[in-house]
């Protein structure tokens, strides 16, 4: 027998919620690396505009580092739940999961260097064949080793980062790779922009900061696989108590800690203490009010415009980057370094509408993302039939 795909009843609305209300947390951060050279500068001084400094203050805590572990989470939870219904219907994983990823990687790659070098597909990709060689483990086990791999090493590269901050507590700026990255998106040719592109890429993934990646990524799937593996989602009724304590608790701990860096000192020790541990508690905490709210007939209600979204995740965020970079690069309107915070983000807030829209129209005539059936089609190895994807 065959694993047969996700059919949509069987699909759990919360979960979608979860996942469009994480894309437009990513859209509104990625954002900031559309529009600005994020990567090479400080981005407490670059933003000198008016109430530049305001709104980078609110996406710093309460937007950026709290998103992309969500997100993370997803991913990893919607992996396990293929895991267990394979299981319950005694069928091969394995092959599935590899040839899902695979096709996944090489929309990633095409996305990277074809759009935008900020893609995480391929870093999901890879770390999702990580993942699928773990899905077996225990659900407790798997929680626990995800926080054994994750506070170790970023424990111990907070504390190395708080002794050299001591004796170093400037940001690098890259002055020279700030004017690249504005020369080659605003005015430079198709060329000059994939090498940017490049570039950017390269050094966003060098060895290192994957190895960091990996430390960060697979703990944030293997936390989502266990919460499958316990099905708290599906069961958030029955886990309402839990659901309640992750939505106070992990939130007010990790604003307090995504606040350091404006409480105390801008350095990058306590960015990174931010990012590194407040980030992922207040992504919890986020993931626990959409499961609470989702209880709710008439917050349910409001809130499945998101859920449309996440369900067709996959081209909303690629569609992300084909708006952004044809808005900011110069082979369309070429305002790359032109925009400040606020215009940049109320952009974002104009896309993430479009998006909501779109996503409504589209699944109200079929039952997936243009994106969605592609990697259906080449993961499965077959053609469905010309009406399974026409809605009735």
């Amino acid at each position: 027998m065959k694993i047969q795909p996700v059919a949509s009843n069987e699909r759990v609305e919360a979960i979608d919620m979860m996942r469009g209300f994480a894309l437009l947390g990513i859209l509104i951060i990625n954002m900031l690396t559309f529009h600005s050279p994020l990567s090479y500068v400080n981005p407490y001084t670059y933003y000198t505009r008016p109430y530049d400094a305001e709104i980078y203050g609110f996406i710093d805590i309460f937007i950026q580092a709290s998103f992309y572990p969500l997100f993370s989470m997803l991913f990893g939870y919607g992996l396990a739940m293929q895991f267990l219904k394979a299981e319950e219907k005694t069928q091969l994983f394995i092959p599935l999961a590899a040839r899902r990823l695979l096709v996944l990687l090489g929309i990633g790659i095409l996305h990277a260097f074809l759009l935008w070098y900020g893609d995480i597909l391929i870093t999901y990709a890879v770390i999702g064949f990580l993942l699928i060689g773990m899905l077996n483990l225990p659900s407790r086990l798997l929680a626990w080793l995800a926080v054994l791999i994750y506070a170790v090493p970023h424990a111990l590269l907070l504390a190395l980062m708080f002794i050299a901050v001591s004796a170093n507590p400037n940001f690098y700026t890259g002055i020279q790779a700030v004017q690249s990255s504005i020369d080659a998106y605003a005015n430079g040719t198709f060329v000059d922009i994939f090498g940017q592109r490049l570039s950017d890429w390269v050094y966003s993934n060098n060895p290192f900061n994957f190895i960091i990646q990996i430390a960060t990524i697979l703990p944030f799937m293997m936390a989502g696989a266990a919460a499958a593996k316990w099905r708290l989602i599906e069961r958030a009724k029955q886990y309402r108590k839990v659901w309640i304590f992750l939505a106070v608790v992990p939130l007010l701990a990790g604003l307090l800690l995504k606040a350091t860096p404006q409480l105390f000192d801008k350095n990058y020790a306590f960015v990174y203490l931010q990012d590194i541990f407040g980030g992922p508690l207040v992504a919890v905490g986020y993931a626990a009010m959409i499961a609470l709210l989702a209880q709710n007939a008439a917050l349910r209600k409001l809130l499945r415009p998101f859920g449309q979204v996440g369900r067709m995740s996959l081209t909303i965020y690629i569609m992300q980057s084909l708006i952004a970079t044809l808005i900011f690069y110069s082979y369309g309107f070429g305002l790359y370094g032109q925009v400040d915070l606020l215009t940049g983000t109320l952009i974002a807030l104009g896309i993430f509408a479009i998006q909501l829209l779109f996503a409504e129209a589209w699944l109200s005539k079929f039952n997936q993302g243009p994106l969605e059936k592609l990697w259906r089609r080449l993961t499965y190895r077959k053609s469905f039939e010309n009406n399974s994807n026409s809605k009735p």
